[in-house]
């Protein structure tokens, strides 16, 4: 076991975490930075990013997280392999611990463990990840201009994914397990609207198929009645519009959060509602979660930290 004292924790890794770790150790606070269970977070599944600053010919996911995580180095970053397990928030200095064994004691704490997209289970969904299944149309709806597109989910999230992916592919079909939209009237009437929106209600998604790329989904209508439909549905991407969950269970004693986990920002800073303790990216952003945001995020909280020390 082993303690380890610094101004500055960052829990979690991706583009709020990196670029945390960037300005806080350029403000000389020395930060030490956990990458968590999958360094580089959700982009590192994602095959080609076209949206985010500075690289006009696009770049793969894991080169922009390899990008980050280099330039967090060069100021002086600790970044280290580990798992917050547990945490100690009424405690000063702020308890972390990693791994179930190493203690870390710091004075400040960002918190930027993203949030994890949900998925239906199907071992197809990690067969065709970045090959044809995505869980943002916002980052990946470019590629499927003039192609067929799903999109699962009846709720508002669905719906505005099938509206955006509506303006770029040719037909969107919206998988509905339900007979009816949980969306609200507005985002009803608009998907209603939409010419090139199908809605295939009372039908679930039993897998996908294709060589090397999804080529279609393998559907199911009014499962177990008596008007069971099986068919495929040949399509070029897969959107998966059912909501996110956010890595805060470790933090939810001590840490705000809303109805769906998120991290509480009660402030216009970064701040949550315990003293020292900062949220960046996802894991406090229910709404915009993209890596641009998600980066802005980080460099806030670092300034936020760096602060907080000073008026310490």
């Amino acid at each position: 076991m082993e303690t380890i004292n610094t101004k500055c924790l960052i829990i979690g890794s991706g583009p709020a975490g990196y670029t945390a770790a960037i300005y806080a150790s350029r403000a000389n606070l020395s930060p030490i930075l956990y990458e968590g269970i999958q360094p580089g977070g959700q982009l590192t599944t994602t095959t080609d990013v076209e949206n985010f600053p500075g690289y006009p010919e696009g770049v793969t996911g894991p080169q922009l997280m390899d990008d980050l995580r280099k330039q967090a180095e060069r100021f002086g970053a600790d970044i280290r392999t580990g798992m917050a397990t547990s945490v100690d928030f009424n405690k000063r200095p702020l308890e972390v611990i990693i791994n179930n064994h190493d203690i870390i004691h710091a004075d400040t704490v960002i918190i930027a463990t993203g949030a994890s997209a949900k998925y239906l289970g199907l071992e197809d969904e990690t067969k065709y990840s970045g090959m044809g299944v995505s869980a943002c149309a916002t980052c990946d709806g470019f590629f499927y201009r003039k192609k067929i597109v799903a999109v699962v989910g009846g709720g508002d999230t669905a719906c505005e994914e099938a509206l955006y992916l509506s303006t770029l592919a040719e037909k969107v079909y919206l998988i509905v397990r339900k007979d009816y939209l949980r969306a609200s009237k507005v985002m009803q009437r608009r998907v209603h609207e939409k010419d090139n929106i199908i809605i295939l209600f009372n039908t679930n998604t039993e897998g996908l198929y294709g060589d090397e790329v999804v080529e279609g989904a393998h559907l199911v209508e009014h499962i177990g009645t008596p008007r069971e439909l099986h068919y495929d549905l040949p399509i070029d991407g897969f959107f998966l519009a059912i909501g996110h969950h956010p890595n805060t269970e470790v933090f939810k004693p001590f840490i705000a959060t809303d109805e769906a986990g998120f991290i509480v920002l009660p402030g216009n800073t970064t701040a949550t509602n315990v003293p020292g303790v900062f949220a960046a990216g996802d894991v406090a952003d229910p709404r915009y979660r993209q890596a641009v945001s998600a980066a802005g995020m980080g460099c806030r909280a670092a300034i936020d930290a760096e602060r907080y020390l000073m008026e310490q």
